[in-house]
């Protein structure tokens, strides 16, 4: 019996190896995706900030607002700037190559941290997994994660959302460690993470809703279990003076329960506020600006008419908008809808189940996840701007819950549940290959970029939309650029003088991506949008039938697809969530003007 454990924790041990070594590839493949380019506009700036920073000569600078150490850039948090800071350093330093630390370089560094942080959250679902439900769970979860497309392309992106799921996760995972065994050390041990959380972005705050829940699930269970206890004692049948003073003495002992839970609810919240601060020193030293920015990202997510950029928002359905992107393309249909499915399976089983007597252990521990899962989706899922990359930090849970799910629909059937965690498994990996496809060809704006320098005239005119990447990415300098001021006010005739004198001068129109002709063509009612767009409606159309004197010259498209022997199946992604194609796999279009 002890040999077959041994045997089974080492089975588990070497699969989930494996997994971490296929998650490695699938996340590294590819790294250099943009061939130098800088395509991604928030890694851009996270690489720009990076590169400003310097650290202070003195201590006095280090507590200055004009340090020069202060990113003054606080739409995301300071602590992965920093640390890509002091890792693009080290590797200057140990390749002796003071390259890796400029701007040419930085972001691959960036990328590396990235997927490494995501190489962590596999390993750290397996043991959130094995912790509350078993071994083979957790390593199911860790797969249905390590193979899941929308991880996969935000760790070839320095952003923030890798390191928030990574630290979101952790903060979880040491919670459920707390629950079973408060202690001042495992109370520290939730704070530090947490800290980390909320100085990578501040919508970590939500993690608050699980530190309250495990918390309460504690005093609640212990409440419970003391009541129980309590007419079960034969001493119930005492004299009432007797029953008085042990009911007192329990009364005590559980005050004293309560106020010691107080304090590591204290302890916790200090401890993150402590790590907040030495991670991001600047949201405090120069708290005004960390302020106004921070309140810029809250109008931003109540309001999509806020930024050009998120006019594709407006009219989208709360809550649905995520799911649909997260199941047709961040999972793929057979896990996403499995994960859809677990969630609401999991709240009927805990409103019929909790406290169930012998499984409340386990049940208080779920709730641990759902309540940040449920806080977080509440309050993200109803934002006016719904990024996909918003939803990050609940795939890792959406997949625990799936796992757990499936082993309990197929408890009684071992085949059942192995082949259908086959089935989703392999449509997963499918989906995902088909994805990582993209990053074994040119970028289509490299490739339109090529195309341009190779086949338009230098001293051509070409007009270029504002708010999008400029293309060609390199040898611009040969042609003159005019931009199009499209996200203008529509009745600005501003905007349509310069937009008219352009279209005289250009001798091409270059869509570098559908960031702007797919909202603004959506946006062309007046009586149903409070901002609206008809006449660049019209234009739009007018230019996609021809009617505006120019023909399409040259269409770049990079969909994922996956290829056997001469068979091949191409995925059009265009109806997905823009920012799933936009950076890494936009659709170009040049038109040429009619000669």
């Amino acid at each position: 019996m002890i040999m077959k454990i041994f045997l089974n924790k080492i089975s588990y041990k070497i699969i989930l190896f494996f997994i971490i070594i296929l998650a490695l590839f699938f996340r590294l493949y590819g790294l250099n995706w943009d061939q130098g380019q800088h395509l991604h506009p928030d890694e851009r700036m996270l690489v720009m900030v990076t590169g400003k920073i310097q650290f202070p000569a003195t201590l006095s600078e280090f507590f200055s607002a004009e340090s020069p150490l202060n990113p003054k850039f606080f739409p995301y948090g300071s602590f992965p700037i920093y640390l890509l800071k002091i890792f693009s350093s080290i590797t200057a330093f140990v390749f002796q190559n003071p390259l890796l630390s400029t701007y040419s370089s930085i972001n691959l560094t960036g990328r590396v941290l990235s997927a490494l942080f995501d190489i962590g959250t596999v390993i750290l679902l397996f043991k959130l997994g094995r912790k509350i439900f078993s071994p083979a769970i957790g390593v199911l979860a860790s797969a249905f994660y390590a193979f899941c497309a929308f991880p996969i392309q935000l760790s070839h992106f320095f952003a923030v959302d890798t390191f928030l799921t990574f630290f979101v996760c952790l903060t979880l995972y040491r919670l459920i460690i707390f629950y079973e065994k408060p202690s001042l050390k495992n109370s520290f041990l939730v704070g530090i993470p947490f800290g980390f959380a909320l100085a990578t972005k501040v919508s970590a705050t939500v993690l608050i809703a699980s530190v309250g829940t495990s918390i309460a699930m504690g005093l609640i269970l212990v409440i419970g279990r003391r009541m129980r206890l309590f007419f079960k004692d034969k001493k119930i049948f005492y004299s009432t003076e007797k029953k008085i003073v042990i009911f007192k003495n329990k009364l005590y002992r559980l005050a004293k329960f309560i106020l010691v839970n107080v304090k590591y609810l204290t302890v916790i919240l200090f401890i993150t506020i402590i790590t907040f601060i030495i991670l991001e020193p600047y949201a405090i030293i120069d708290f005004s600006t960390f302020w106004r920015q921070t309140k810029e990202q809250q109008a931003m997510t109540k309001n999509a008419y806020v930024f050009p950029y998120t006019l594709q928002y407006v009219g989208t359905t709360p809550y649905l908008y995520h799911l649909k992107n997260m199941i047709f393309w961040g999972a793929g249909i057979p896990l996403g809808l499995t994960s859809v499915i677990s969630v609401v399976y999991l709240i009927f089983y805990l409103l019929k189940e909790f406290p169930k007597p012998g499984n409340e252990e386990q049940e208080a521990k779920i709730l641990i996840l759902f309540s940040f899962f449920f806080a977080y989706f509440l309050v993200v899922g109803c934002f006016a701007v719904k990024f996909m990359r918003y939803l990050s930090p609940l795939y890792p849970i959406f997949f625990l819950f799936s796992a757990w799910f499936l082993s309990t629909l197929f408890r009684r059937s071992k085949k059942r549940l192995v082949l259908s965690a086959l089935f989703i498994l392999f449509s997963t990996v499918l989906w995902s290959t088909a994805f990582l496809s993209i990053y074994s060809r040119p970028n289509t704006r490299t490739a339109a970029s090529e195309w341009i320098n190779k086949n338009i005239p230098a001293g051509s005119s070409l007009a270029l939309e504002h708010w999008d990447d400029g293309l060609p990415t390199f040898g611009g300098e040969k042609y003159h650029l005019l931009e199009m001021p499209m996200y203008e006010n529509d009745s600005s005739t501003l905007k349509w003088e310069k937009v008219n004198s352009n279209l005289k001068k250009a001798n091409y129109i270059i869509l570098a991506s559908n960031r702007l002709y797919v909202p603004l063509q959506k946006l062309a009612d007046c009586q149903k949008y409070k901002v609206c767009y008809p006449k660049t409606a019209q234009y739009y159309q007018d230019l996609f039938s021809g009617n505006l004197g120019f023909k399409k010259a040259a269409e770049f498209t990079s969909y994922p697809q996956f290829q056997i022997l001469n068979f091949k199946f191409q995925i059009n992604d265009s109806s997905a969530d823009e920012s799933f194609t936009v950076y890494d796999h936009p659709k170009v279009i040049i038109f040429k003007k009619n000669d």
